[in-house]
């Protein structure tokens, strides 16, 4: 949402962000928060701060060519019953079970997906566009020289299965460094199954890492491990990893084989053994096609692009083309 925020404004767009107040943006911001609610010790339940953002949202609805929403489907009963042009971005899962009677009530509401795989259990909801996550070209610094140790970033949970990771790396004999967050959720999690783990002496365990720290350590890995259990809705670690020209050991699910090109930016698995094997053939990849195809496929002012050919869809339904969804 930043980077679409901060492409749109240097685009010339008026751009109101609805947010925390420790956001950074050319945007008007409106906070609704004091901070982060993902880093506040004191916010207990967060859905307040996001009903909150709504009524912020709603109480200027008029003010506003095109609302474009991330909230999930929180705003959908208001959406419905207000006359304005809105959008909603679905970011998360989408294969539960629960979801398909409310997407059926809701069926008029425009939807864009992160990726084909991600709308596959809802096909028939209104989606209006597919537009993949971009990263802004200055943000990760390409180097053409491969790395000495494997890098594993995003989060720990059972979905993103580390230990597959972890295995893989010492199947290798090559240096895992595990720069992740560990939410509270997951945190039993963590302790039982993945900090025995770690204790070998060729894993690191760095925690949750700022974005600088991220462009050094992906932009001196070797390779990017991605080997997750569950259907990714996008998996951003996979761009991070392209823009520093590090190629990507993933595994097939969710949206893998559409961000992955196969033998070009890395290589999709179906076990351990395949992931230490493919290993062995990173050295034939060439780092800098890896950062082409991130500005090919994967920038930020690719994606504002995309998303302002949609606002003008909605916008002006009759003097634009039907959009390809």
């Amino acid at each position: 949402m930043s980077y679409l925020t901060e492409e749109l404004v240097a685009m010339g767009h008026e751009v109101t962000l609805f947010a925390s107040g420790d956001s950074t943006t050319q945007a008007e911001l409106v906070a609704v928060s004091p901070c982060a609610l993902r880093l506040s010790r004191e916010c207990v339940d967060p859905y307040i701060y996001h009903t909150l953002l709504l009524e912020q949202v709603f109480q200027r609805h008029e003010a506003f060519d095109l609302i474009h929403f991330h909230t999930d489907y929180l705003h959908f009963p208001a959406t419905r019953r207000l006359e304005l042009r809105h959008l909603t971005t679905l970011h998360g899962r989408l294969d539960i079970s629960d979801l398909v009677p409310f997407y059926r009530e809701y069926a008029e509401m425009p939807l864009t997906s992160i990726s084909l795989a991600q709308r596959k259990p809802l096909s028939w909801a209104n989606w209006v566009a597919n537009i993949y996550h971009g990263l802004p070209r200055d943000l990760f610094t390409p180097r053409a020289e491969k790395g000495k140790y494997l890098a594993v970033v995003g989060r720990i949970s059972p979905e993103k299965r580390v230990d597959r990771a972890i295995r893989i790396a010492l199947r290798s004999g090559i240096p895992l460094k595990i720069a992740a967050k560990v939410d509270k959720p997951d945190r039993e999690y963590f302790t039982r199954e993945i900090e025995p783990m770690l204790r070998q002496p060729s894993i690191e365990f760095l925690g949750e890492i700022s974005e600088p720290e991220k462009n050094e350590l992906l932009g001196h890995a070797y390779a990017l491990l991605f080997p997750i259990g569950w259907p990714e809705p996008f998996g951003l670690a996979m761009v991070e990893a392209m823009a520093c020209g590090t190629p990507v050991i993933a595994y097939p699910f969710g949206s893998v084989p559409e961000v992955v090109d196969e033998g070009k930016t890395g290589f999709i698995v179906n076990d351990e053994g395949e992931a230490v094997k493919a290993l062995r053939k990173v050295e034939g990849l060439n780092r800098m096609v890896c950062r082409r195809v991130f500005e090919e496929r994967f920038s930020a002012d690719r994606m504002a692009r995309e998303y302002l050919a949609v606002y003008s869809y909605l916008c002006e339904p009759e003097s634009t083309s039907r959009m390809i969804s």
